[in-house]
């Protein structure tokens, strides 16, 4: 039994699928890059930059998107040639698959459930806190009972619950539709960005980045830890693999693409949100909006909330989008039940996984608080990086002749470095964080000894050919006699 939890997926296997069991491929270039950058592109500025530099590096939060820009950029190469090889829905938990067998395939896509599902109900608290602090700069006061979890001195997170709603509403109707109100999102998200750095950068207050590292290196690295979850959204490009038009092309260009574009954004905004307020004041869900009530720029404040509004709904809609892909690849190999992957004969699109993800999400936003949330998110996306990089460096072992629409230069020295700057960012996160995300993984190990097991098409496929084996045998040895 043992050896049978190490069954490996051929790469003929993964890519060959039924057409009821198989998305549309509708999404180009451009649309690619913007469901990238509209992942990665919200969070990070929007809710994430505050926190981080309120807590762990003050206006050095800087060298912290630098540092994760870098750990990330190795695990960009990585993806990209993975995805442009294997263009099937799944990401790491297909390439794993592929390279380490099924029961590391099914742990890092528990992983990845916990890690979007998580992610998407965190996005949606910060969607809360802007939306809250929109509507009360305009003399409407929501109260507290019906805007913060139980947790949070409220009853239930409302605004959260809507959004993840109404935008499982939209990924209902299919892949193509969803990027094309991700893309106009995420153009008026860029807009809004530009518009806080133009006028930030007339407030900002060189005192203001003394002292530069509060927290010494250690806090540094700490931010660049907590930051890590504005990144995550090149694995959301991944998910979409299946769904790309000439992936090997494609992908790659949407993967890097949208981690540079994306890096430097967050590197001029968190300079000038630390120039703007002193760090220590930064310790709130809406911190760009927060930074210009700060210097007295209410009307730029309100401008810049409603398109803060937009760009972290770009990124909500993007993780709903990877979860369902996830959902839906784990039940067509029979590890989840079978109606997670079943597409909707006219949309195209997975509606079951779409519907229960969404379920599942509201329910997580509602109820718990935002800070919670983050760390338990960094370090599912460290580890399924850290899988994708092993992966990497299999398969170039394995199959060093497969055909590659883009390779991840020097192999093995970057998946690596990949792994080294991903359990070092571990290393970083809170003790009670690595406790929780521990038990998460003897949660996933249970479910799939009962359930993922038992019902493995891999599994049930190897049973029947030694089954024909042992008939055939038998009746060799009857013949004999």
């Amino acid at each position: 039994m043992f050896k049978k939890l190490f069954l490996k997926k051929s790469i003929e296997e993964t890519l060959s699928h039924k057409p009821d069991r198989s998305l549309k491929r509708s999404i180009g270039p451009t649309g690619l890059t913007l469901l990238g950058l509209g992942s990665i592109v919200g969070a990070g500025i929007f809710i994430v930059t505050g926190v981080a530099s309120a807590k762990f590096a003050g206006p050095a939060i800087i060298v912290s998107f630098i540092v994760s820009a870098i750990a990330c950029s190795f695990t960009a190469l990585c993806y990209a040639e993975f995805a442009s090889m294997l263009p099937i829905s799944g990401s790491v938990y297909t390439y794993t698959y592929v390279t380490m067998g099924e029961v590391w395939a099914w742990m890092i896509g528990w992983v990845l459930i916990f890690e979007y599902l998580i992610s998407a109900s965190a996005v949606a608290v910060g969607w809360s806190s802007y939306v809250v602090e929109l509507l009360s700069s305009v003399g409407i006061n929501l109260p507290h009972m019906i805007t913060a979890s139980i947790f949070a001195g409220g009853l239930i997170n409302v605004p959260a619950v809507l959004i993840i709603l109404t935008l499982t509403m939209i990924l209902f109707i299919g892949a193509r539709e969803s990027t094309r109100v991700n893309g106009a999102i995420v153009l008026i998200n860029m807009a809004i960005i530009v518009i806080f750095i133009i006028f930030g950068l007339k407030f900002i207050n060189p005192a203001n980045y003394h002292p530069f590292t509060p927290y010494g290196i250690t806090g540094i690295f700490q931010g660049a830890a907590m930051v890590f979850f504005a990144y995550i959204g090149f694995d959301a490009v991944s998910t979409a693999a299946e769904e790309t038009k000439d992936p090997q092309k494609n992908l790659p260009k949407g993967i890097i693409g949208s981690l540079l574009i994306s890096s430097v954004l967050y590197i001029i905004v968190a300079a000038v949100l630390t120039g703007m307020v002193p760090y220590n004041l930064l310790d709130t869900a809406a911190p760009v909006t927060f930074a210009l009530n700060y210097v007295g720029l209410e009307t730029v404040a309100s401008i810049v909330g409603v398109g803060a509004i937009f760009g972290i709904t770009s990124v909500l809609l993007t993780s709903l989008f990877g979860q369902t892909r996830i959902f839906f690849s784990m039940s067509r190999d029979g590890l989840l039940p079978g109606l997670f992957s079943k597409v909707h004969p006219r949309f195209r699109s997975p509606v079951t996984s779409i519907l229960l993800v969404g379920f599942v999400a509201s329910f997580i936003a509602a109820l718990v608080p935002l800070a919670a949330i983050i760390e338990l998110v960094n370090i599912g996306t460290l580890s399924g990086f850290i899988f994708l990089a092993i992966s990497i460096i299999i398969l170039r072992r394995q199959n060093p002749d497969l055909e590659r629409g883009f390779k991840c230069p020097f192999v093995p020295a970057v998946p690596i470095l990949s792994i080294i700057s991903c359990v070092f960012l571990i290393t970083q996160l809170s003790l009670k964080t690595v406790e929780y995300f521990i038990i998460s993984l003897i949660i996933g190990f249970s479910v799939y000894m009962v359930y993922g097991f038992r019902n493995s098409k891999i599994q049930s496929t190897t049973k029947s050919i030694e089954t024909m084996k042992i008939e055939s045998d038998n009746v060799l040895d009857t013949d004999v006699e």
